[in-house]
C-alpha cells in the first residue's frame, strides 16, 4: 500500500528526561522551568480498531508521568493532541524527532513488538519524538540559540518549532542511483578524481590508500569503481574497524620498532597467560576469578538455591570519542551503552557489575577562572567546546549507567593542549579538541559460560 494511504496517530508518553536533567537542560537554554514527555507516531496501514489501539496503549505506557497540574505538560499534550500552540509570549514549544530518512533503533525495536502482539497486519511502523516546552521569566526566545544544541544529538536526531511533518517521517525513498567515480577522464588524471571524490563523499582518505585505490582499479581490476565501493573501503579500512595505526610498523627517530602500540598491549597477556581465561576473542576479557556462590532457580524444582562455583571476573574498555565531541551527553551516554552491551555477551551470557568513564579534553577556559598555562586557539564549529564536554559528557555517561542499573564508581577527567617542537623547528599545538571519552568496567560470568560454544 502507498505510504499516501498510511493513517497517522500519535500518543502522548513518559517523561522524556529525569528531574536532574530537566533542570540542567532549563539552565542550558536560560530558562525557568523545563518540561518534555515522549511521543509516539503510529503509522497503519488503515484507521486502527479500539483494540488495536488498546494494545498500542499498554505496549506504550513506560516509565513516569508529570502531575496532571503541570501547565508544560498540558501544553505538551495539546501540542500532541491538536497540534495547539502556547498563547502566551513566555512559553516555548519544540519537537526533537530522528533525522529525516532515518529510522531510529527505538523504532525497529518497538516496531517488531507490536507486530508479534498482533499488530502485523495493522501498523507499519512506530517512531519516537519528544515534545518540549519550556518557560522564561522573559519572553521566549524566536529564533533558535546555540544554547539549543544541548537538547538533542544532532548527529540523530532534528530540533524544530514546527510540528513534524508525519508524511516525511514515514516516507520511503527510492535509493540513490549508483554513482562512478570516472578515473579514465580526459585529463588522465585519475589521482584527482580520488581527490575530489575523498572531498566530495567524507571518506577521510589518506594518500596512501587512494593510491592503493588507483591501482587496484586502473590496473587490476580495469574499472571505474562506484561511490558505494569507495564508502564501504573507507569504514572497513578505518582506524575504528582496522586498528590500522594501532597495529602500524613504527620508526621512531630513525630506529625500526620491534612492536606495534597493539602487541606491545598484547605482550602483557603473552608474558603472564597463566590467570586469564580470555583475552582478545571476545568482547571483553574473562580472568580467573575467586570461589562464590550462584544463586539461581533450580530448573528441577523450580526453586531458588545457591550454588557454589568459581566466579571468573570479566573487564574491558573502550572508547566513544567523535560521538562525544559532537554531542557530550548522549555520545558518552551511548559510549557506556555500547560497553554496557559488550560485558553482557561475553561467552554465552554475562553479567556487568560495575562501570568507568574517562575523559581527556583541551583546555577548559572556564569563564573568569582561566589559567596561566591554558590557551585560547578556538575550535572546529561542529565539535562542543572541552568545557561542554566536561559539563555534559560525565552526566551523559553517569545517565546511561544509572539507568541500566550498574554504578559508574570510578574514572579520571584531564586536559591538555600545550605547543611541542617539530622536527622543521617550529612548533605546533597539540591536544584534545576531539577528545578522549573512556567506557569502561568490569562484571562477573560463570565457568560454563565464559567461553562461546564454536559449534553452536
Amino acid at each position: 500500500m502507498a505510504d499516501g494511504q498510511l493513517s497517522y496517530r500519535a500518543f502522548a508518553g513518559s517523561e522524556a528526561f529525569s528531574d536532574f536533567r530537566r533542570a540542567r537542560l532549563a539552565t542550558a537554554i536560560g530558562a525557568r522551568k523545563l518540561q518534555a514527555i515522549w511521543v509516539h507516531y503510529v503509522a497503519s496501514y488503515k484507521q486502527l480498531l479500539t483494540e488495536q489501539i488498546s494494545v498500542l496503549e499498554q505496549l506504550l505506557e513506560y516509565g513516569s508521568y508529570p502531575d496532571t497540574g503541570d501547565d508544560l505538560h498540558n501544553a505538551c499534550l495539546q501540542a500532541i493532541s491538536n497540534g495547539a500552540t502556547p498563547q502566551d509570549s513566555h512559553t516555548l514549544l519544540m519537537y526533537i524527532t530522528p533525522r529525516p530518512g532515518t529510522i531510529s533503533p527505538w523504532s525497529s525495536k518497538a516496531t517488531s513488538i507490536a507486530q508479534v502482539c498482533g499488530l502485523e497486519r495493522s501498523v507499519k511502523r512506530i517512531e519516537r519524538g519528544i515534545v518540549l516546552a519550556a518557560t522564561f521569566d522573559g519572553d521566549a526566545p524566536q529564533q533558535s540559540t546555540s544554547s539549543a544544541e544541548a537538547l538533542y544529538d544532532r548527529m540523530t536526531e532534528n530540533l524544530s518549532r514546527n510540528a513534524p511533518d508525519i508524511d516525511a517521517m514515514f516516507a520511503q525513498h527510492s535509493p540513490s542511483p549508483l554513482q562512478r567515480v570516472h578515473l579514465q577522464r580526459d585529463d588522465g588524471k585519475p589521482k584527482a578524481a580520488f581527490d575530489e571524490a575523498n572531498r566530495t563523499l567524507g571518506l577521510a582518505l589518506d594518500d596512501s590508500e587512494i593510491e592503493y585505490l588507483i591501482e587496484a582499479y586502473t590496473n587490476q581490476l580495469q574499472r571505474d569503481p562506484t561511490d558505494v565501493e569507495l564508502f564501504m573501503f573507507a569504514q572497513v579500512n578505518s582506524e575504528h574497524c582496522r586498528h590500522k595505526q594501532f597495529n602500524a610498523d613504527w620508526t621512531i627517530d630513525g630506529n625500526a620498532k620491534s612492536q606495534s602500540l597493539f602487541s606491545m598491549i598484547r605482550n602483557t597477556h603473552k608474558q603472564h597467560p597463566q590467570q586469564v581465561i580470555s583475552a582478545y576473542s571476545d568482547n571483553a576479557a574473562v580472568m580467573k576469578g575467586e570461589p562464590g556462590s550462584h544463586w539461581a532457580p533450580d530448573n528441577a524444582t523450580g526453586e531458588w538455591r545457591s550454588t557454589k562455583e568459581t566466579v571468573h571476573y570479566l573487564g574491558k574498555v573502550e572508547t566513544h570519542n567523535h560521538p562525544t565531541a559532537v554531542s557530550p551527553f548522549p555520545g558518552a551516554a551511548t559510549g557506556s551503552g555500547g560497553e554496557i552491551r559488550d560485558e553482557g555477551a561475553v561467552g554465552r551470557g554475562s553479567k556487568p557489575k560495575s562501570g568507568l568513564t574517562g575523559f581527556n579534553v583541551s583546555d577548559l577556559l572556564i569563564p573568569g577562572h582561566k589559567q596561566p598555562w591554558e590557551l585560547d586557539v578556538g575550535k572546529p564549529a561542529h565539535l562542543a567546546s572541552s568545557l561542554d564536554i566536561m559539563l555534559e559528557a560525565p552526566i551523559g555517561s553517569a545517565a546511561f549507567n544509572n539507568e541500566f542499573g550498574r554504578p559508574c564508581t570510578t574514572g579520571y577527567f584531564r586536559t591538555l593542549l600545550t605547543n611541542v617542537p617539530t622536527p622543521a623547528g617550529g612548533t605546533e599545538l597539540r591536544g584534545y579538541h576531539k577528545p578522549i571519552m573512556l567506557a569502561g568496567g568490569v562484571g562477573t560470568v560463570r565457568p560454563q559460560h565464559a567461553l562461546k560454544d564454536k559449534a553452536m
